[in-house]
């Protein structure tokens, strides 16, 4: 196995140096002077008739300064989109709007379509950042796992993790959840992804019953994915790069909904002249073209950490320009803005290399000689259904390639026997299977066809009791 000495997690100093390359391009200013004027409207609306208490609730929310994380920051642009989007529902409109019957009523009704439609696009590549940076997050760290039955069983904790988690906004939608209440649940949610990514790290928390199978992951990836989201980490470079623009979006969003919320309850008195039906057109699409150029933009920068979630050798005496060309990586300009890094760093190690490399080194393997015409046999004692067994063995091969049968049976407290893997022989096999009952398992390999050859067999064999996730009350004190 390569050796990691003088390998360290990438840090926010090597961050640091690296963003000074791609600085965002400033946001049109046409965003400051639009969000200027939207707020004299708001403004306008209230002295025209006060706001009701969930009104001032709103614009409290609007004054408010936006949250620091760039992830948060996100869910709210998508919560304030999809707020907006409601509003623009033709079913939303105040009445007159719905049935116009004047040549102004007729023109904002045309342009609140062609809002929608420019609202619905933004929304539609906030959700598809969204989930490739969650799909791209996860499959980065798993690169660095076994890739045998412990990183299925991480896999599968996850996809059920994720279809819990969607019936849990399924069912507070049906029970008429607004979508703030919506988007409260699935910001929380991102928090436990959050959680989880480090418990990863730490090998703690649903993930603590995996702890000592985690063989061949570099510790330098376990470390990282456990401190990428402390509040002075590697996140916290990009959070200063690129928060300000998309703080500036939240705001400017966040009037947008205001304005119209607003605006529809109090249609009957307040018309908006051309001026103003223009201002609110304009600001629409500003908003939903810078929003979308920052996506783009930033969805390049995160390809970049995420791909280096591995780890970086910081060698002090090279400059940064130095220390890639060192590695012969590749960068990529598209559009100035788009950037692929790293695409093909030499420095990964190949999640097969970690798995086998750190599993020879692995003292929990062992190796026994099955004498000709005889068996050797593992029990297991299986405390809980949906347990795990898990196997991995191979036979030390000569000049004659050998093969030894192997199977995998159930005994009852009883002694009645029921197979679960068939008879087969192998050179070498590894696998895994969800138990269905407690109680005892045995596996088998058989040697008893051979007349005169032993077989050096070398295997592991694990029980994971169930990944279970923790109840809510078990996350008191966790720092979200």
């Amino acid at each position: 196995m390569a050796s990691t000495d003088g390998l360290v997690p990438i840090t926010r100093v090597f961050l640091a140096s690296y963003y000074d390359k791609y600085p965002f391009p400033p946001l049109s200013d046409d965003v400051s002077r639009l969000s200027s004027d939207m707020a004299s409207l708001i403004q306008l609306l209230t002295l025209q008739s006060p706001p009701s208490q969930g009104e001032a609730s709103l614009i409290e929310e609007a004054n408010q300064q936006p949250p620091h994380k760039i992830d948060e920051n996100m869910w709210k642009n998508r919560e304030q989109m999809e707020e907006i989007l409601f509003l623009l529902q033709p079913s939303r409109w105040p009445v007159q709007l719905r049935e116009p019957c004047t040549s102004e009523d007729v023109e904002l009704s045309s342009t609140l379509r062609h809002l929608k439609d420019n609202f619905d696009k933004a929304l539609a590549a906030m959700i598809s950042f969204q989930t490739k940076n969650s799909e791209r997050v996860f499959s980065t760290v798993m690169t660095y796992m076994p890739q045998d039955f412990r990183g299925t069983l991480i896999r599968q904790q996850k996809e059920r993790s994720e279809r819990n988690k969607q019936a849990e906004v399924d069912a507070l939608v049906s029970s008429g959840g607004t979508i703030r209440d919506t988007y409260a649940l699935l910001w929380k949610q991102q928090m436990e992804r959050r959680r989880q990514l480090a418990q990863l790290g730490s090998a703690s928390g649903v993930y603590k019953t995996l702890v000592k199978y985690l063989v061949g992951v570099p510790q330098v990836l376990l470390d990282f994915v456990r401190q990428i989201n402390d509040d002075d980490g590697p996140m916290e470079e990009q959070r200063q790069r690129y928060g300000p623009p998309l703080y500036t979006l939240t705001k400017m969003a966040t009037a947008i909904r205001v304005f119209l919320t607003l605006l529809w309850q109090r249609y009957d008195t307040f018309k908006l002249n051309k001026e103003q039906m223009n201002l609110l057109s304009e600001a629409a699409i500003v908003y939903t073209s810078e929003f979308e150029r920052f996506v783009a933009f930033i969805r390049a920068s995160s390809l970049c950490l995420l791909i280096c979630f591995g780890y970086v050798k910081i060698v002090a005496s090279m400059s940064v320009k130095a220390f890639l060309s060192s590695f012969r990586v590749s960068l990529v300009v598209r559009n100035t803005d788009m950037i692929d890094v790293f695409a093909n760093s030499p420095f990964f190690i190949s999640a097969d290399a970690a798995g086998i490399l750190g599993s020879r080194e692995n003292e929990e393997y062992k190796e026994i000689i099955v004498q000709a015409g005889r068996t050797y046999e593992v029990s297991l004692m299986v405390e809980s259904e949906n347990s795990y067994i898990g196997w991995d063995f191979s036979l030390m091969q000569g000049k004659i390639s050998m093969d030894i049968g192997f199977s995998v049976e159930y005994i009852s407290a009883s002694g009645e026997k029921t197979l679960i893997l068939p008879y087969r022989r192998y050179e070498a096999d590894q696998g895994n299977f969800s138990t269905l009952m407690a109680g005892n398992y045995k596996l088998v390999w058989d040697n008893s066809y051979s007349t005169f050859f032993k077989k050096t067999l070398r295997y592991k064999v694990d029980c994971i009791p169930p990944v279970v996730e923790p109840k809510a009350e078990d996350e008191d004190g966790l720092e979200s």
